[in-house]
């Protein structure tokens, strides 16, 4: 399903689609779970290679996405990690970008360098999928979490709240465009200091004419919300150790909470957590995260046909 013009495109920032765009990947990630749940071979991109460049750890983005490949009868290459590339001998984006255009249809890439993902997209030819650009933009994180509140909850009408690290967090940075393209109610649940940049919402204000509520206590939420998303305090991005450690499990969810939320709230999170989620919040009928990972392989399979090509 090309109709919509990706083939080709780039995926580099959630802000960069039309409703239409989206719309069209939710529909063919659709097509591509039910492909999933029956186990059916396909060779839609058999012939074709990916490849996936992390400089920066991941387990779900670089698997889910290797598994999109490999369930389209593609092909993987790549690397998780610099050490045993040529990066430790000091070659530089641009140069590894044009070496690998040369042996891939498309590139997956993840950096921990804010605007990389934008950078790559000017240097190749092929496609570019941003799989995280510092603490940026995760466009197939928001892709794939609005596809699971579209299972989940659907659409229309739906209250979330973004909670936890939205300064650093690039997934609620991406997910947010998304959420205020579906008219969807929006609340922002942080500590003052780790709140949405100021040019996010700036950007959502000038788009949807729209301002989300913050908030800095959970209780305030949890109890309105349709859809909790959590996410980590992400320590990795602190210049300041010391802010990090202010603020560190500034909130939680557990069973206790959860006595004050609303009928069928779903929660989820983007993954890797720390201790924001309590264990035991995993048995519940709330905890709908690692389902979210698994909703991740069909959207990633959706992105791949659409903006690769292939053979039907």
């Amino acid at each position: 399903m090309n109709n919509m013009g990706l083939k080709s495109k780039d995926m580099i920032s959630a802000a960069d689609l039309t409703k239409a765009e989206v719309d069209s990947i939710l529909k063919e990630a659709d097509v591509m779970l039910s492909h999933i749940k029956r186990k059916k071979p396909l060779d839609m991109l058999k012939g074709r290679i990916l490849a996936t460049l992390f400089f920066e750890p991941s387990t779900r983005t670089r698997m889910s996405f290797e598994s999109a490949m490999h369930r389209l009868g593609g092909s993987i290459i790549g690397f998780s990690g610099t050490e045993g590339t040529s990066v430790t001998k000091g070659e530089t984006l641009r140069d590894t970008l044009r070496n690998v255009e040369n042996y891939a249809d498309a590139i997956a890439m993840r950096n921990p360098i804010e605007g990389s993902a934008r950078l790559a997209a000017d240097t190749v030819r092929i496609p570019v999928i941003n799989g995280g650009d510092g603490s940026n933009q995760h466009p197939t994180q928001a892709l794939l979490d609005l596809f699971t509140i579209k299972v989940e909850k659907g659409l229309k009408g739906t209250k979330v709240a973004l909670c936890g690290d939205l300064k650093y967090g690039r997934t609620v940075h991406s997910l947010i465009y998304l959420l205020c393209m579906y008219g969807m109610d929006v609340r922002l649940v942080s500590p003052k200091t780790l709140r949405m940049p100021k040019h996010v919402l700036d950007d959502i204000k000038e788009r949807y004419s729209y301002a989300p509520v913050e908030e800095e206590s959970l209780d305030g939420v949890v109890g309105w919300a349709d859809v909790l998303y959590v996410t980590r305090i992400q320590r990795e991005r602190f210049p300041d150790q010391n802010e990090y450690e202010r603020v560190a499990g500034s909130y939680f969810v557990d069973n206790e909470t959860l006595k004050k939320a609303k009928k069928g709230m779903v929660i989820l999170h983007p993954l890797p957590r720390v201790d924001e989620i309590r264990p035991e919040v995993d048995c519940t009928s709330c905890a709908k995260y690692f389902e979210q990972s698994f909703y991740g392989i069909a959207v990633r399979m959706a992105l791949l046909k659409m903006l690769i090509g292939g053979n039907g």
